[in-house]
């Protein structure tokens, strides 16, 4: 009884009030960054957005570690990617304005892609090595700009809940400007809507926010041994599996 219930307050009470918020926080975006600071109208909108998103969807939200970052800092942020509540878990909750890398097809998703272009979020475009190039270039501009930037280096959502292997982009990244780079662990975001399913299951999801990994003062960056440091700090934060 209790999942017809809450299959029946998703699809008839909240998704469309969500999807009024969400039209609304895209034209807000859209407006807001072609009139003035585009830092400002491209994040905060969609970050009190986030916050109604998992309000309406019944999910509670616990944060550990935010003292671990400094919100006038600029950092690499890397999180494993367990469904798409960790986009509203990141969005609302970090607390500390940034720019994502997110994959090309989402340009597509009407309202929200033009408004994530607006808002200078970047589109990974690996379809050919120029392109890839200049998807790089526009995320090394943004970092000079002093903006943080938020991956998942795993490129996608987990079919299973369990971590994929680690892409190398957000460390090349990291490597080359000598960022701090900060892990973040997701808990619970598969349990709440996993890939397989277009329905949430109410329930609490947690974000670590782990301490910068910090580049050696004279050598920078080992980019294999800063890959599999972060990829082992998240793992450490996930529940044991077996």
């Amino acid at each position: 009884m209790l999942r017809i219930l809450t299959f029946l307050y998703q699809w008839l009470i909240a998704m469309p009030i969500l999807l009024v918020f969400t039209i609304l926080t895209a034209l807000i975006t859209l407006i807001g960054c072609r009139l003035g600071n585009g830092n400002v109208w491209g994040y905060y909108p969609a970050h009190i957005w986030s916050r109604l998103v998992c309000i309406f969807s019944l999910v509670r939200i616990e944060v550990r570690g935010r003292e671990n970052i400094d919100k006038n800092t600029s950092y690499v942020f890397v999180a494993n990617h367990q469904g798409a509540y960790d986009i509203f878990l990141i969005y609302g909750y970090l607390n500390h304005n940034f720019k994502w890398m997110m994959k090309k097809s989402l340009r597509n998703i009407p309202f929200v892609g033009s408004a994530c272009a607006a808002a200078g979020h970047i589109f990974v475009d690996n379809s050919t090595p120029g392109h890839l190039k200049g998807t790089l270039q526009k995320a090394e501009d943004t970092l000079k700009g002093g903006m943080s930037l938020v991956v998942f280096p795993e490129g996608a959502r987990t079919w299973t809940g369990a971590m994929r292997p680690f892409k190398r982009g957000a460390f090349q990244l990291a490597v080359e400007f000598s960022l701090p780079v900060v892990p973040l662990t997701i808990d619970g975001a598969f349990s709440v809507m996993p890939r397989t399913t277009y329905n949430f299951k109410p329930g609490k999801i947690v974000l670590t926010i782990h301490p910068p990994i910090y580049p050696h003062e004279n050598e920078g960056h080992d980019m294999d041994q800063l890959m599999k440091q972060s990829y082992e700090i998240i793992e450490s934060a996930l529940p044991l599996k077996g």
